[in-house]
């Protein structure tokens, strides 16, 4: 089971051990999902993201291994993001020259840095709430009933009454199950936030 309470200096300073398996695992686990899905958001199929975010841990590890990386001067989204666009518009170019051996148009989408913040950010968000969810419910000693509760009601925008009758529990059950879980999220969030933006 993944550490998600693994710092990033714990995490980083564990890679240097190539036998330590398990926090290459949690590295792994970490970020690859953020890494296909903001290689996806810039037009990649399922396949060149894949690689792209094979390619980028590999290449982040043998950087960090060199000392080419300075959490000083740069947060390990940073770094992440640079190695990750250099590998998607590598794939963009060779698709245009493909494109232009065919005598199409050739034009690709070079993203500014905001677009690639904004998509790495958004694939973090969801990677965090997924992870969020998992802590919640094996860290926490909060009941599967109040979780299912709040899933319903705001995972799969149900309505309160019906949440309410099919978990046999009052409408005013259901609006604290929701209040509960909502802190206990904003809680956990917060802390793997700073987790998997390399802060501490």
């Amino acid at each position: 089971m993944q550490d998600y309470t693994r710092t990033t200096t714990a995490m980083l300073d564990g890679l240097f051990d190539s036998e330590n398996s398990t926090v290459w695992a949690d590295f792994d686990r970490r970020y690859r999902p953020i890494l296909v899905g903001f290689s996806r958001r810039l037009g990649l199929s399922d396949a060149d993201a894949a690689d792209v975010a094979q390619e980028t841990i590999a290449r982040f590890v043998t950087e960090y291994r060199d000392g080419k990386y300075d959490r000083e001067r740069a947060r390990l989204r940073s770094w992440l993001v640079g190695i990750a666009k250099y590998r998607v518009l590598e794939i963009q170019r060779k698709r245009g020259v493909r494109k232009e051996a065919r005598g199409e148009s050739a034009i690709f989408s070079l993203s500014d840095e905001q677009t690639m913040t904004a998509a790495w950010d958004e694939e973090r968000r969801s990677a965090v709430l997924r992870d969020a969810m998992e802590r919640l419910r094996t860290e926490t000693r909060t009941s599967p009933k109040t979780i299912e509760a709040f899933e319903m009601l705001m995972v799969r925008n149900q309505p309160v009454a019906k949440v309410a009758e099919q978990l046999e529990m009052s409408s005013h059950d259901v609006y604290l199950a929701k209040s509960r879980v909502a802190q206990k999220l904003r809680d956990i969030v917060s802390e793997m936030e700073k987790v998997y933006d390399g802060e501490f």
